[in-house]
């Protein structure tokens, strides 16, 4: 199943209907005016608690001593940094982006960490990886496939360059599973977000997208069924904080 719903040729941007091929610039304009204060968005959109969520992501990943990582929508490296722990120093990471200006931020946070080995810096899009088939042990997705604008052709992708018995693992805002929380959620989103966002970043409208584009993303039972189409098996997810996110994983065979 397409994201592009509606209208023919036509995806959400948030919850605007724009043209499939505009999406991806509309979604990079967003990327570029908030990566310097990426972490700031991170900490608004999920209360401070978004470094617990990604330490738990990776802390539960099958990964070992050596593997191959490959880091989609690796940003500013707060994955890769918690990957490189787990791979060691045989290990290799590759950190993907299609936003250049994220992509740079990352790579400047990671040396300025003293992480300089064992990384490889790519800009590529999700819909269609830059790598052979059978790449990757272990391929990662945080927060970012809700922006993609073919997320069944990200998955595909995934599946292709993950060798055999090799796992995905999605880390994403998802559907609150609370009702009670759901109203105290909206008002955060919609109302506390933006104004947080023009407040420390002089951005409104690209934090009221995050705050849409979470709501457009598909829900649990429907993202694992996506990754079961797309060719990944044993596919499961995990709730975390009531389902304002879930780990979606998958194995190729």
């Amino acid at each position: 199943m397409s994201e592009s719903t509606g209208k023919a040729g036509t995806t959400h941007f948030g919850y605007r209907d724009v043209p499939v091929a505009e999406k991806q610039k509309l979604v990079g304009e967003v990327f570029s005016s908030v990566a310097g204060k990426y972490d700031l968005m991170n900490d608004a959109m999920s209360l401070g608690i978004h470094r617990l969520w990604k330490r738990f992501f990776v802390a539960t990943s099958q990964v070992r001593k050596g593997d191959r990582v490959l880091d989609l929508a690796g940003g500013t490296g707060d994955i890769a940094a918690l990957l490189k722990e787990r791979v060691g120093e045989t290990g290799e990471l590759v950190l993907g982006d299609i936003n250049g200006d994220m992509l740079r931020v990352g790579r400047d946070r990671m040396t300025d960490r003293g992480n300089v080995r064992g990384f490889e810096y790519v800009q590529c899009n999700a819909e269609a990886l830059p790598f052979p088939d059978a790449s990757f042990d272990l391929v990662t997705m945080a927060f970012g496939l809700r922006n993609v604008t073919d997320k069944d052709a990200a998955l595909r992708e995934i599946a292709r360059v993950l060798k055999p018995g090799g796992q995905a693992r999605v880390l994403e805002f998802s559907e609150v599973q609370a009702e009670w929380f759901k109203p105290i959620y909206d008002f955060h989103s919609f109302k506390v977000l933006p104004k947080l966002g023009s407040l420390f970043a002089g951005d409104a409208d690209s934090y009221q997208y995050l705050a849409e584009s979470i709501r457009k993303h598909p829900p649990q039972a429907e993202l694992k069924a996506m990754m079961e189409a797309a060719g990944l098996a044993r596919c499961s997810f995990r709730n975390m904080s009531a389902g304002i996110v879930a780990i979606h994983t998958g194995y190729k065979v």
